[in-house]
């Protein structure tokens, strides 16, 4: 590949003596090379949707089918019961047929319709055993005779190496709740948050709300439900994340780490290198569906679908609403180094460059040193603005001419890549403050070197250290990690570095240059551009952060005490708080509700009745017994919420489903209107390690992954994230912001320490009397 004026195949000149054609051969043989890269990637999506689409089947199964059929009816044996017959008796007369040939073919088409018959037979059924959800629920290790069974049955219907979208068609649809479950659930949730007088007045308006209009707006949730994919799904993506007219910065995108402790080299041409390449290899698995189904229990499956929009995409800004674009295929990534925008392509006649030629066209791009154009330096503060300005601007300013193609090169790039000055990471006297910095680099950065509306930017660091921010709306946190394990996985223990840091492998010198987009930004739009960056700006210095690497225990401790960790951490969370404010508040966990089709997340509501017992005995001094059989059930329930929600029965996507209905209908609903405005508090989600096997914890403990975070939801709340990593450690990363003096990111995470030591310490200290009492 080449930029538009080195690649044209031919070129003519007009002379007296007529037309002087010059043929280019190397191009000619580029445009072939490409072409049939091309070509190549689209019978490889037809064989996979073929695939897929006769899945749990395969289609060599048809022609056992065929051939079965056809040898029992030369056993003079009808096993079509004269249906064959009828078929050869409608087909159309045709003297080059012979009977025996109408015979065969009429045999084959019946065979076809029997082979599609029971392909639909066999989904129906992989999709009625997928909607049984008791295993769920049942104790760890104490699986039913019922569950066994039904396990036995999936693994049998669910057919042999399925493609990453093979089971999509057997999912079940996301269930409807009961307005009666969900009315009584949400005012079980917020019965320690509110008091008598309070919960006495919510219990009304959720009657008043369950007796009147909720039949109503259920009625029409259960129409769309037969109709849609997911009765959530595009309303959650419109309505949560496109219609939203504030700063996705901050407020929508988030971000992920490199390894904690390790660097695998300090040449930041040599990482992007091998991390680009690494990016493609998992595009190219993505694109023939090679990727695995995320499996639970290795028997059932989850949707894969947000996986679809991972590559070529972009938030485009609309006044009223934005819209997510995506394109088939992309040949090149967008680049940002010290205020200047660059085309770079990453294929050469066909083939994807290699990790050694990535690098030498990004030190091309770092040795470049021509400065900005007018206005193109902050540009990118545009995405980190409000919507509005930003999808005026687009209108006025790039939609024709070279802005127009520059601006298509970025939103069309396969993901961007910003190459930063900075220097990031675990480094100096102060690792702690080290890590807060470099979280808050990847959350917001300068908020003009970030292209914010792509599905993700890969940032890579003067030091070799690399990092991501990922836009929100087209998919959740999961799938981008996904991605994530694998490229640290690849570039560190697959593709590695030569002994002086630089990439393996030999560069093509015929390589042309990374191409510079060319801007014509006028005064006007230079303004808006100011503007955008000082609200940005304003936006991202209010915020707090805090990287809590807490290496006191891990997993592997609190299984021991035969708890669940999640649950553990969302205790010691509740405990955190409690000490930090003085009270309770609504709190919001991430649960994911991918068992159904298209299903994205769904709400865990951490802070219960149980669990604020369990705090408030624990400090207003109760004996260790009783705090110990309450924290067990405060346990339990927060258990069981989480399998609620898993399993379609959570609360707040149905009475947000029910809210966006009213507002369809013109009515309003003061019980739903108070719901939906509720603030959150304190928003948690887990980052849960998804390849382990990619990764040698045992004799590589160093390489460890910080996780990733995201801003906080409320203006007086706290955001934390968390992963598990391997069995010894948990990282906690804690935002906040500085305007509010109610929260403070380094004291809540002190206090998230302290919980967490209090709780293994009470549960340490029952295991002498347990096994005292088992020796007695």
């Amino acid at each position: 590949m080449a930029e538009a004026h080195q690649a044209v195949a031919f070129q003519f000149t007009i002379t007296p003596e007529g037309i002087d054609l010059h043929l280019s051969h190397e191009a000619l043989r580029q445009v072939y090379l490409s072409g049939l890269r091309s070509w190549r990637k689209r019978l490889n999506r037809m064989k996979n949707s073929v695939i897929t689409g006769v899945y749990p089947a395969s289609p060599s199964s048809w022609l056992f089918v065929v051939i079965a059929i056809l040898a029992t009816m030369y056993t003079r044996s009808d096993p079509s019961m004269g249906l064959i017959a009828k078929i050869q008796e409608h087909l159309p007369v045709s003297r080059s047929l012979s009977v025996q040939s109408q015979t065969v073919l009429s045999a084959v088409l019946f065979s076809t319709a029997l082979w599609l018959s029971l392909i639909l037979t066999m989904r129906l059924i992989l999709k009625q055993l997928l909607s049984y959800h008791r295993w769920m629920f049942e104790q760890h290790g104490q699986m039913s005779n019922t569950t066994r069974v039904w396990l036995a049955l999936v693994r049998i219907f669910s057919g042999r190496k399925p493609l990453l979208y093979s089971y999509q068609g057997s999912l079940p649809h996301l269930p409807v709740p009961h307005i009666k479950d969900t009315v009584s659930r949400y005012l079980e949730s917020v019965r320690p948050l509110l008091e008598e007088e309070q919960y006495r007045r919510m219990s009304c308006l959720a009657g008043e709300f369950e007796r009147s209009l909720g039949p109503r707006l259920q009625w029409y949730l259960k129409l769309k439900a037969l109709w849609a994919s997911n009765y959530v799904s595009d309303w959650w993506e419109e309505y949560i994340y496109l219609r939203s007219r504030g700063p996705i910065m901050v407020n929508s995108n988030y971000y992920g780490m490199d390894f904690m402790y390790v660097t695998p080299t300090p040449v930041q041409a040599a990482r992007a290198g091998n991390a680009i390449h690494a990016c493609f290899l998992y595009r190219r698995k993505l694109n023939r569906e090679e990727i695995k189904p995320w499996l639970i229990r290795d028997s059932v499956p989850c949707c894969s679908y947000q996986c679809e929009r991972m590559f070529n995409s972009c938030r485009c800004p609309g006044e009223l609403t934005d819209s997510l674009q995506h394109w088939q295929d992309s040949d090149h990534v967008a680049v940002f180094h010290r205020g200047r925008y660059f085309r770079l392509w990453l294929y050469q006649a066909g083939r994807l460059l290699s990790p050694r030629e990535i690098q030498s066209q990004i030190q091309k791009i770092l040795d470049d040193p021509s400065p900005p154009q007018p206005g193109e330096e902050k540009l990118g503060a545009l995405t980190a603005g409000d919507r509005v300005p930003w999808a005026r601007a687009r209108k006025a300013y790039f939609s024709l001419g070279k802005n127009r193609r520059s601006l298509d090169i970025i939103e069309k790039a396969a993901f961007f890549v910003t190459l930063d000055d900075e220097e990031q990471g675990m480094m100096g006297d102060d690792p702690s403050k080290s890590l807060d910095s470099y979280a808050k680099s990847l959350l917001h950065g300068r908020c003009y070197d970030r292209w914010f509306d792509k599905s993700f930017s890969f940032v890579i660091y003067k030091n070799g250290k690399i990092g991501l921010n990922a836009e929100h709306s087209w998919a959740d946190a999961p799938i981008v990690a996904h991605l994530w394990e694998y490229v640290l996985a690849t570039d560190c223990f697959q593709l590695g570095y030569s002994e002086d840091g630089f990439c393996k492998g030999e560069v093509d010198p015929t390589l042309p240059a990374p191409q510079r987009l060319s801007w014509d930004i006028p005064a006007e739009c230079r303004e808006v551009i100011g503007q955008s960056l000082a609200l940005a700006q304003a936006l991202a210095e209010d915020v707090d952060f805090h990287v809590l690497p807490f290496r006191t225990f891990g997993k592997g401790r609190i299984k021991k005490c035969r708890i669940s960790p999640d649950a553990f951490i969302q205790l010691a969370l509740q405990l955190a708080h409690y000490r930090d404010k003085g009270k309770f508040c609504l709190t919001y966990e991430a649960s994911m509700t991918r068992l159904f089709k298209e299903g994205r997340t769904e709400t865990v509501r951490s802070c219960t009745t149980e669990s604020s017992a369990f705090v408030t005995a624990l400090e207003q001094g109760e004996d260790a017994e009783t705090c110990r059989r309450l924290f067990r059930l405060a346990s339990e329930k927060h258990q069981n919420l989480y399998r609620l929600a898993m399993t379609g029965s959570g609360i707040d996507r149905h009475l947000f489903c029910l809210y966006v209905v009213s507002k369809y209908l013109g009515v309003e609903s003061p019980f739903l209107k108070e719901v939906l405005s509720e603030p959150w508090r304190l928003s948690t989600s887990q980052t849960g390690v998804q390849q382990v096997e990619l990764f040698d914890l045992v004799n590589h403990p160093e390489y460890i992954s910080c996780g990733g975070g995201f801003g906080p939801v409320a203006d007086d709340g706290y955001g934390v994230s968390y992963i598990i990593v391997g069995e010894n450690m948990i990282n906690f990363h804690i935002s906040c912001k500085h305007s509010s003096p109610e929260t403070d990111a380094h004291r809540f995470g002190g206090h998230i320490s302290q919980a967490l030591l209090d709780i293994l310490s009470l549960l340490t200290a029952e295991e002498p009397s347990r096994k005292a009492k088992k020796e007695l």
